[in-house]
């Protein structure tokens, strides 16, 4: 798999990164054995990034896949620190529980705008002088706000910008896809490291997956995607489409593949409701302050997570 240039960092990075997320206990609950065995996979495939979050939980999975390939990724890890102490425990939690003694990216996660990133800037000046000291490479922001991405641009420290980004502008907060693709191209031209988050809309565009993977790999102001995988058949047709286009996928594989997921609700849904009045088969419901799936209702058609802002509705 071909590797390019991170921005103006000194990585080399994989332009297909392994998403971690949709393994863990926030969504697929692999065993730690299971998930580590395909994050060896996708090494021998060719695939050098990792990107997890302290929220995600799934360190131990990439410190097993570590031990038994022998293979140390590039990783990307996120925290909601916001002074000193939480940028301490969210940095020692990485290193220890991954066993290594840096972390390649460190991002604050989900920064809205430049008030967040100077509410956050304690936990920043922490970051960075960890920085100076070894144990972090480079530092940025993940985001699901242009403004977020335009607010990194003021900070010649913050290296990597991590945003939401699809042909539909699915989980894009405060804009649409031309604002947000132009404010990636300004950080793409001041030299950030740009890898794009939600490709797939978080499953919700499986059945665009052609569309979209074509969308995404046209903008070469994007160094790499993450896409979370979770099984060898969706890293072997996701890396077929990275190395030469999708014009050769395989449509049965694909439907396969599609028809094994199903709809996920995260923790943080907020119960706004939006879902279910948009839901045309009725499949959502709220019920006892939960919001519920009817699954012999759901078509999996992923429409729902459109009016999402929180993007708490994925495909997994």
């Amino acid at each position: 798999m071909d590797k390019v240039k991170f921005g103006n960092t000194d990585l080399l990075v994989s332009r297909l990164c392994f998403g971690t997320l949709t393994m863990g206990p926030l969504q697929k609950k692999l065993k730690i054995s299971e998930g580590a065995k395909l994050l060896s996979y996708a090494y021998e495939k060719g695939i050098n990034f990792i990107d997890t979050a302290e929220l995600y939980n799934t360190y131990p999975y990439i410190k097993e896949s570590i031990n038994i390939s022998g293979f140390r990724p590039i990783i990307c890890t996120k925290s909601y620190a916001y002074d000193k102490k939480t940028a301490k425990f969210s940095l020692e939690k990485a290193l220890n529980e991954m066993n290594i003694d840096y972390i390649d990216i460190f991002l604050l996660h989900e920064q809205e705008s430049d008030l967040t990133i100077k509410g956050h800037y304690e936990a920043i000046e922490y970051f960075l002088k960890a920085k100076q000291e070894g144990f972090i490479k480079h530092f940025g922001i993940s985001t699901h706000f242009v403004s977020g991405v335009l607010a990194a641009l003021k900070y010649k420290e913050i290296e990597v910008i991590h945003p939401i980004f699809n042909f539909k502008g699915i989980g894009i907060v405060d804009g649409d896809i031309k604002s947000m693709y132009d404010a990636i191209k300004l950080a793409y031209n001041n030299g950030k490291g740009i890898f794009a988050m939600k490709a797939l809309g978080g499953g919700n565009l499986l059945k665009d997956y052609h569309e979209a993977l074509s969308f995404i790999l046209s903008c070469k102001e994007i160094h790499s995607v993450a896409i979370g995988m979770q099984d060898f058949s969706e890293i072997d047709m996701n890396i077929e489409v990275f190395n030469n286009g999708v014009k050769n996928i395989n449509q049965e594989k694909l439907n396969s593949i599609i028809k094994n997921k199903k709809l996920h609700i995260e923790e943080w849904c907020s119960l706004c409701g939006e879902c279910v009045k948009h839901c045309h088969q009725n499949a959502l419901i709220i019920e006892n302050n939960k919001l519920k799936i009817e699954y012999d209702k759901c078509l999996t058609c992923g429409y729902c997570s459109t009016y999402c802002k929180n993007m708490a509705i994925k495909i997994i």
